[in-house]
């Protein structure tokens, strides 16, 4: 072929994946339509894109032309495993010849006929996204020409890859927050409740959350607690803690009771996690809480007739950290008409700039037995004025005066 068609139709090909107008397409689509023309220029029979996920190490089948089926049939394989697992464990190009049964466990590429295979990883930097792959039904050795557009095709998907994966995890994550974090305070005698919530990570979503609820005894119960991490691991974590917590509450007469067994479980169901708790129990005449802390900071108290200060509350360690048996500790705080009871996660007070005392310092000379929507608008716009390193999860409670 004389070089100057041959320049031509290699600008031809690079053109067909680069094109703009591919960018206005939505995920799938894109998808779709880079495998539709893949297939043209590179004169395969199939093509197919299989993304990893992450927290399985393992390929999912996610879009194919004229492999449909391994997408219906939700194909999995995990990486190092089959051909597509091979070229995700090399991350780089694998160009078979003559492909056998002993080189794919994919039983649809054999009973497909499939005689020769081109695969390539679908990278984001140095982040393995996924794996594309093309395939003959007639013998052919792909020459360095098709690794090289077969990896431009595999550039663009791995960027539209990570979007959908990103898109999907962030939608799930805000999914179960939304469900987990109480839409509206409920409205419950003798004290009123105001609470606030700001995702400090661009996903918007993490392992902050507060709770409350009434106990059949007539107790009051408030929770606060941070999981480390961010997105959808972490929110699913905090599910799954915020739920035991209220069951065990539903049994134990205290809160550092109740944060024992929840630490027995974080041990043993979520090895790994690191997540802090602050349980405390109202009164049912609320005059006074029971306060138990698991790593947690400790609480703003203010009383009418004097100035805020943190509360005598012991911080034993957090859940999933030390023994399981760790014994857990509970205080009795007076709580008169007027009084505020204010807790919070670290992200309020924390500063990569400045210790940790700062921030606390500033938050109790701003705290006052005032109304708790007043007192939670304060701390957010002081305190909190600055962008959020972390989540920050606030949760104030005023007995009635």
């Amino acid at each position: 072929m004389p070089r100057r068609i041959k320049d031509d139709e290699r600008l031809r090909r690079f053109e067909a994946v680069t094109d703009a107008a591919l960018s206005r397409l939505d995920v799938s689509d894109l998808l779709d339509e880079l495998l539709d023309r893949v297939r043209d220029l590179l004169d395969v029979d199939t093509a197919a894109i299989l993304l990893l996920d992450e927290h399985a190490q393992q390929l999912v089948a996610t879009a194919a032309k004229g492999l449909e089926d391994e997408v219906r049939a939700g194909f999995r394989v995990a990486v190092g495993t089959g051909f597509a697992g091979r070229v995700a464990a090399l991350r780089r190009p694998v160009r078979l010849a003559d492909v056998t049964p002993a080189d794919v466990v994919n039983p649809i590429l054999v009973q497909k006929g499939i005689r020769s295979l081109l695969g390539v990883p679908m990278m984001v930097g140095t982040d393995l996204v996924g794996v594309l792959h093309v395939g003959t039904l007639n013998p052919r050795r792909f020459g360095a020409d098709d690794v090289r557009l077969l990896e431009l095709v595999a550039d663009r998907a791995g960027a539209a890859g990570r979007i959908r994966a990103d898109k999907l995890d962030q939608t799930a994550a805000l999914a179960v927050q939304r469900s987990l974090l109480p839409a509206r305070l409920p409205e419950v005698p003798g004290v009123e409740l105001a609470a606030r919530y700001v995702p400090g990570h661009a996903s918007g979503i993490g392992g902050d959350w507060y709770d409350v609820f009434t106990l059949p005894s007539g107790w009051l119960g408030i929770v606060i607690g941070d999981v480390s991490g961010h997105g959808l691991a972490s929110a699913v974590v905090m599910g799954r803690v915020r739920s035991a917590l209220r069951a065990y509450a539903l049994i134990c007469d205290g809160p550092a009771e109740a944060l024992a067994l929840l630490n027995r479980k974080v041990h043993h169901f979520e090895a790994g996690s690191l997540t802090t708790a602050l349980y405390a129990m109202i009164s049912p005449d609320r005059d006074r809480i029971l306060v138990s802390s698991a790593g947690h900071p400790r609480p703003v108290l203010a009383h009418p007739d004097g100035p805020a200060r943190l509360a005598a509350v012991p911080v034993d360690p957090p859940l999933g950290i030390g023994r399981p048996a760790t014994p857990r500790r509970s205080s009795v705080l007076e709580f008169p008409p007027g009084a505020l009871l204010l807790c919070y996660t670290d992200g309020l007070v924390e500063r990569r700039d400045q210790v940790i005392d700062t921030g606390l310092r500033r938050l109790v000379g701003l705290v006052r037995a005032d109304n708790a929507e007043t007192v939670c608008t304060t701390v957010m716009t002081t305190v909190g004025a600055e962008p959020p390193g972390d989540d920050v999860a606030v949760l104030a409670v005023r007995r009635h005066a």
